[in-house]
């Protein structure tokens, strides 16, 4: 039996280790909190940092040797004008194409940069700590930016009006996560402080879908409110899988809950203890084009990779010195970047191995791993500057 595409990166996926050979230059002073690949090409990344700045990376190897540096091509460090006062929490690509940017801070804003200029096309101004915003990946009829913030209040930014649209009620403290779904252009993902996570249709006067809960409607007997909740402590954490059928979310309460995001639906997967000591938003990421489909979660100073519907722990990825904040996947390459509070960003690569024929039975996939000929596919007839 003949591989599948599917499989040859779900091997991929699983040999997944520090690449030795690859470094991403050390641009950042403080620990990174946000990184983000485009989806265009996959070739530039941003990061967001603890200290307000903000670094572009090209992730392509024009030199073509094994061992290469991921160059930052230009950052908006501390000595430019519009740099963010505080803490950059969470960094976009406008999901259409790289000339566009966007960063929300600690510093109660949220900046829509122009790439080739550095400089901001516009800025949203809060009243509150701005803890994570996003753009829909496939919105063709809006172009709002979801924004959760210290208020419970979501505010909805509409970059084509330049100015907050409306507000989504419902959730009692903070929102600590927002997440536009990959399939629905109008279905927004919520996570707070509160304990809830919301679904949303924009469109809607009432807005709130529905609350997720954790106990699939039976009465909650330890709630001291009588309201079941999606976690027992903060939601700080949201993720959809790559086709949006299903949600993931990770709460203060030391778990995660795997839910459909049609019926709203508790999976009832069991991940076991997944340690979160976050007192902000976590960034974790999904992989895509595999099957099984992966979660990658910072857990302490390591990430911890769980295969998504079955619950199970792989492995811990092990490289960084302190606590990782943040994780971006490359689909393109099955590839996983990941940035933490020791200042470093570490890319982790499929290792190489030996081939895998292709008469290999799915049975023997498991003990064996795929040489995925990994080289460069970016063609450039620019020398490397």
């Amino acid at each position: 039996m003949k591989m599948t595409v599917y499989q040859k990166y779900f091997s991929m996926v699983l040999s997944l280790d520090l690449n030795k050979d690859r470094d991403v230059e050390r641009i950042h002073g403080c620990g990174i909190n946000s990184l983000d690949i485009e989806p265009v090409e996959g070739r530039y990344m941003l990061s967001g940092g603890s200290d307000g700045v903000i670094v572009l990376y090209d992730l392509a190897n024009f030199s073509r040797k094994p061992c290469y540096t991921c160059k930052a091509v230009c950052s908006v460090g501390r000595s430019h004008p519009n740099v963010h006062k505080y803490s950059v929490e969470t960094v976009q690509w406008y999901p259409h194409d790289t000339g566009m940017f966007t960063s929300s801070s600690f510093d109660k804003t949220l900046k829509i940069w122009d790439t080739n200029t550095l400089q901001p096309a516009d800025v949203f101004h809060f009243d509150g700590t701005v803890y994570s915003h996003h753009m829909s990946p496939v919105a063709t009829k809006h172009c709002l930016i979801a924004v959760g913030t210290k208020s419970p209040k979501v505010q909805l930014c509409d970059l084509k009006s330049g100015s907050c649209s409306h507000i989504l009620q419902g959730h009692r403290q903070e929102v600590l996560a927002v997440s536009w779904s990959p399939r629905h252009e109008y279905i927004l993902a919520t996570a707070s402080a509160d304990g809830r996570a919301k679904l949303w249709d924009v469109r809607r006067a009432s807005g709130c879908l529905t609350t997720l809960d954790q106990h699939n409607g039976e009465k909650c007997k330890t709630s001291s409110e009588g309201v079941n909740t999606t976690h027992n402590g903060r939601v700080n954490g949201l993720c959809y899988t790559h086709d949006g059928l299903h949600l993931l979310t990770v709460g203060t309460d030391d778990r995660m809950r795997l839910w459909n995001s049609s019926t709203g639906e508790n999976t009832l997967v069991n991940y076991g203890k997944v340690c979160n000591e976050s007192r902000k938003g976590l960034k974790f990421t999904i992989s895509w084009g595999c099957n099984p489909e992966f979660a990658f979660v910072p857990y302490k100073s390591t990430i911890a990779v769980y295969t998504i519907f079955s619950g199970e722990l792989i492995t811990r990825l092990r490289g960084h010195y302190s606590t990782v904040d943040c994780c971006v996947f490359q689909p393109h390459f099955q590839e996983l970047y990941s940035g933490s509070k020791d200042c470093n960003i570490l890319a982790w690569i499929p290792a190489l191995r030996e081939p895998i024929p292709d008469d290999t039975s799915e049975k023997s996939l498991s003990q064996q791993q795929l040489n995925p000929a990994y080289e460069d596919a970016w063609s450039s007839s620019e020398d490397e500057g």
